[in-house]
């Protein structure tokens, strides 16, 4: 087992700690445990620190090759970056959601704010659907 080269662990829902044992895998050049329910200190490694970070996304683990910090414990220390990101993704999607409430009211009246101002508009485009709707009939 420890001449293996490959394994590829993601979305399988494991759970816990790496196991240090993994860290005896010399030949090991690919290791892929993104997205499943792993915690804690990623084990010091020659092999494990030369993984991608997207090799080790999805889990809450800290530690080289990963960004977050890690407590004498092996808990994340970085959590107040994380909810710092979460709380930057949201504002944005309520940008979104004004951005999007402020085009519709100022689409809507700008089209239908001056049929009601200026009545000859709204008698020309009355006039104009109703030539649609009679060229429209007289097709089927």
């Amino acid at each position: 087992m420890e001449s293996l080269e490959s394994i590829d662990f993601s979305g399988n829902q494991l759970t816990g700690e790496i196991p240090q044992s993994i860290t005896n895998l010399n030949f090991l050049n690919k290791l892929d445990l993104s997205y499943n329910h792993l915690e804690g200190k990623i084990p010091t490694g020659t092999q494990l620190q030369s993984f991608e970070a997207s090799d080790f996304v999805g889990n809450k683990l800290c530690g080289p090759p990963l960004l977050l910090n890690c407590t004498m414990d092996g808990e994340v220390l970085d959590d107040d970056a994380n909810d710092n990101e979460k709380e930057r993704k949201n504002h944005g999607v309520k940008w979104l959601f004004v951005s999007v409430a402020f085009r519709f009211i100022v689409g809507f009246w700008g089209f239908v704010g001056p049929l009601f101002i200026f009545k000859s508009w709204m008698y020309a485009y009355y006039h104009f659907l109703d030539d649609v709707w009679y060229k429209l009939q007289s097709c089927m």
